[in-house]
Formats: structure tokens, C-alpha cells, sequence
């Protein structure tokens, strides 16, 4: 048999019969969803009548495949208070929320910084719920920005914009959690994202709608430029997609998730770090990688004489350049 089809035709036909669709409940999915509960019962220390609204992220959010082979190292939660929220620079605050924020809300206007996708977070407006679910608001004076809290963190808990929190007590899965500030809409600074030309069709415009709608979120995270700097690294923020991202890996087909399952385990098992930061590749590099490819390469060189083996090295070779 490998005489007539050969090793790379052997591999392909192993997985895409054994990276099936997840079942309904897995192991780390229930423990992720028990994170989730565990963070949403909490209360910060510094506003009791704040909520914490929990959204799965990472791995587990991004397949709904079952790969060979387990990937997903920690569990992600992201998670913002409900007595927050970011609007675009300029825009007119909300009058209606969704049902998850307070009574009270502290709006902010994401204010652009010098670097492309990191911002401050300027507090302008205070939001009030009165009748008929609407919200009456007054302006603040300007000039009030939000603080990240990065430095009163264990720098040894923190992973980028994430933090390792105690919610995995009962699983071998360490939990990453973000604190983020939710954003309804879609920011400018993305704006030419929903409707640059497409050759191929993906995303279709029911994923870019769905995406657009989701808005996105600020995580607290300093560029490295701006580290030693006394008051942008306290105030300084980061533009994030995560939700968007999750939208476009589960409109995926499943011979792509598959792909982004084996990039992901070669650049693990075959350690493409680099001693400096500058040069290691992550996660977040495979990603990108994958998502460029699904937008400028039409369905054909996912299904026509599929050989998995040949894509990834396609995409290495892309990668590579």
C-alpha cells in the first residue's frame, strides 16, 4: 500500500480520518467552560457591583475539530467588567447596552497612540440606566486616562496581555486569563478590513457581517519600545481580535483546521524559537499565516488532489520568506 500511494498521501489520509469534528462535550471543554462559570461568580476586589463577563478564547474556542493529537496547553478566558466600556474616539456614547452591563458605566474613548494598534483608554462620559432600559450620560473633563494594572502583576504570571490565574485548581490545564475592556463596535482603525476586495471569497460577507457586529476588545499590554517610559507604560493599551478571530477559524473547513493543526505541532515539536524574542515564532504566527492563505488561495488548493503534507510545506515555504 505505501508503494502505491506514498508516505505524504498516507499522512493525509490519516488525518482527515482522524481529526474529526469534537463531540459535544470534551475534557478540556468542560473544564473550560467550569472556568468560565468559576470567573463569571467572581467580583473585582475594587467594584463590588461589578461583573466579570467571561468569552472563551485560545485553542479551544478556535477548533472545532478533535485534532490527533492535543494542543490546547492552557485554558483562555477573556473577560471584561460590566461597568466598562471603549467607544472610537469621536463617536456619541451608547443609549442602550446589552443586558450584561450595570446600571452604572464608565465610558471610554480609545485614543489612538504612535504605534499601529496600540492605544490609551481616555474616560469621557458616565452612563446611567433609567426608563425603558435606556442610558443617560454626562461628560467628564477630558484629559482622565485609564490605567492598565500590568505593574501590579507578578511579572512571572504574565504572558502578553494575559494572565495565569488560579481558576484550574482541579485540572493539569493552566488557565490564561485577559482582562480586557469590551468595545461594541468596530474600531476605525481596522476599517478597511470589512471591505477590502476579496478574490476568493473568503470570509463571505455573512462571516465579515458577524465579525464587524462582534466589535472587539483593549487588553492591557505596553509595546516593548515603551516600556521604560514612566507614563505610557502605565497607561498604554493594545488593539486585540480575538473574537473576530474566532469567528474566521470556525468558518474554516475542516481540511484547514487540520492544516492549522499539523503547522501548529511542526513549529512546536521542531522548536522554531529563537534565544531573542525578536526572532521566535508562536502560535500567532501560524495563525496569520493560515488566515492570509485561506483569503488569497482559492477553495481549489484546499480540495483538488489534496495532499496535506504538500500545503504545509507550501505555507512553511511562505512562512519561511
Amino acid at each position: 500500500m505505501a508503494d502505491k500511494l506514498g508516505v505524504s498521501d498516507i499522512v493525509t489520509k490519516f488525518l482527515l480520518n482522524t481529526c474529526r469534528l469534537c463531540p459535544w462535550l470534551t475534557e478540556h471543554g468542560v473544564h473550560a467552560t467550569g472556568c468560565c462559570a468559576e470567573l463569571a461568580a467572581r467580583h473585582p476586589p475594587d467594584d463590588a457591583e461589578a461583573d466579570l463577563i467571561p468569552l472563551l478564547a485560545g485553542s479551544v474556542a478556535e477548533f472545532y475539530i478533535e485534532p490527533m493529537l492535543l494542543l490546547v496547553g492552557d485554558i483562555d478566558v477573556m473577560y471584561h467588567r460590566s461597568t466598562e466600556l471603549a467607544i472610537p474616539r469621536g463617536h456619541p456614547p451608547p443609549t442602550q447596552l446589552p443586558a450584561e452591563f450595570s446600571n452604572c458605566v464608565k465610558v471610554c474613548e480609545i485614543v489612538d497612540s504612535h504605534l499601529p494598534g496600540y492605544v490609551y483608554l481616555e474616560f469621557r462620559y458616565s452612563l446611567t440606566e433609567c426608563s425603558d432600559d435606556n442610558y443617560s450620560y454626562f461628560e467628564t473633563e477630558h484629559g482622565r486616562y485609564f490605567r492598565n494594572a500590568i505593574d501590579n502583576i507578578d511579572r512571572q504570571r504574565i504572558h502578553g496581555p494575559a494572565v495565569l490565574t488560579d481558576l484550574s485548581d482541579t485540572s493539569s490545564l493552566s488557565t490564561d486569563s485577559v482582562p480586557c475592556v469590551r468595545c461594541l463596535l468596530w474600531p476605525p482603525q481596522a476599517a478597511d478590513w470589512p471591505t477590502r476586495h476579496r478574490y476568493h471569497d473568503w470570509p463571505d460577507s455573512a462571516t465579515v457581517d458577524h465579525v464587524v457586529s462582534s466589535g472587539c476588545d483593549v487588553v492591557q499590554a505596553v509595546h516593548r519600545q515603551c516600556r521604560q517610559d514612566k507614563w505610557t507604560s502605565k497607561h498604554q493599551w493594545q488593539l486585540p481580535f480575538s473574537r473576530a478571530e474566532i469567528l474566521l477559524l470556525n468558518s474554516w473547513m475542516p481540511v484547514q483546521q487540520i492544516v492549522y493543526h499539523m503547522l501548529r505541532f511542526f513549529m512546536k515539536t521542531e522548536q522554531l524559537t529563537g534565544s531573542d524574542a525578536s526572532e521566535a515564532l508562536s502560535n500567532y504566527h501560524i495563525k496569520t499565516l493560515m488566515m492570509w492563505a485561506c483569503e488569497l488561495k482559492s477553495s481549489s488548493f484546499w480540495t483538488d488532489d489534496l495532499n496535506l503534507v504538500r500545503v504545509c510545506m507550501e505555507l512553511l515555504h511562505v512562512l519561511s520568506v
